[in-house]
């Protein structure tokens, strides 16, 4: 099994380089191999590679960068969905985003619910959904961070260490995502021969100040921090940002647990594993 994985270098594309099954022959590349604003070079990639499958773990990512890029934004996070799919007959796996939801619903998102972004990058990640066939897998997921990432985690781990408190939004809700847990998930839908759409996060539900107190708890278990500072809950409006973030952004993951029948690992345990990790990294 020939597999092609773009996005190498980022937080799940690592991830699922290091959890690759035996079976699998994986060709990994990133920007520095392949640029993906570029249709052309993304079509020669794959006719030279001729991969069984395609998981497409790249994306522009900078929210707030893409309401004033979104023409970038979309190069890589649609156009390149369109060439993938243009130049492959296989199986393609592509990674979207909670974000592609206006953040309204009263409930976690089902797979299967109507799409309603209200930012561009958002927009743009939409847009790349619609070129999957049915034949494909479609994994949306959220809050994503990894030891030795550029993630929330590791940007409060800092904030921590230099300040002497911290405002930290509690109006936005969702649950983290350890990439690792997410990279199993794809590996696992493979070897199920699943296609359409799937959902996955870790299990519980947090707001972004929910997650800062828990990092900061388990980090100074740890001996990651020296020291405890206040973090202090605040609005979206007192916190502004260029893109708009959904309010309520949990996605069900129920179908996927479901398939796979692995259970669901509530994210304070992924948390207090990936912060071993950073333990180990130094």
């Amino acid at each position: 099994m020939r597999v092609l994985i773009t996005g190498a270098k980022g937080q799940l594309g690592r991830g699922l380089v290091a959890s690759a099954p035996a079976e699998a022959d994986v060709e990994a590349v990133d920007i520095d191999e392949c640029d993906l604003t570029d249709a052309d070079a993304i079509g020669d990639l794959v006719t030279t590679i001729e991969p069984d499958i395609v998981i497409n773990a790249a994306a522009y990512t900078a929210v707030d960068k893409a309401e004033s890029d979104e023409e970038t934004a979309r190069a890589i996070n649609s156009g390149a969905v369109k060439a993938i799919v243009d130049a492959h007959d296989g199986k393609l796996v592509h990674v979207s985003t909670d974000f592609v939801f206006d953040g309204r619903s009263s409930r976690a998102y089902q797979p299967d619910d109507t799409r309603a972004p209200i930012s561009a990058y958002g927009r743009t990640k939409a847009e790349g959904e619609d070129h999957l066939r049915e034949s494909d897998i479609l994994v949306r997921t959220a809050w994503v961070y990894t030891a030795g990432g550029t993630n929330f985690v590791r940007t409060m781990l800092r904030l921590m260490r230099d300040k002497p408190a911290l405002n930290v939004v509690s109006d936005q809700i969702g649950a983290p995502t350890w990439a690792p847990g997410l990279a199993a998930t794809i590996w696992g839908l493979l070897d199920k021969d699943a296609s359409g759409t799937f959902h996955h996060s870790d299990a519980g539900t947090a707001s972004w100040y929910d997650f800062a107190v828990a990092i900061q708890e388990e980090a100074l278990a740890l001996g990651l921090l020296d020291a405890a500072i206040p973090i202090t809950p605040i609005t979206t409006a007192d916190y502004p940002t260029p893109a708009a973030r959904p309010a309520f952004s949990l996605l069900d993951s129920s179908k996927t647990r479901a398939l796979l029948q692995d259970g669901h690992t509530h994210w304070r345990v992924n948390l207090r594993q990936m912060l071993r990790e950073e333990k180990t990294l130094g």
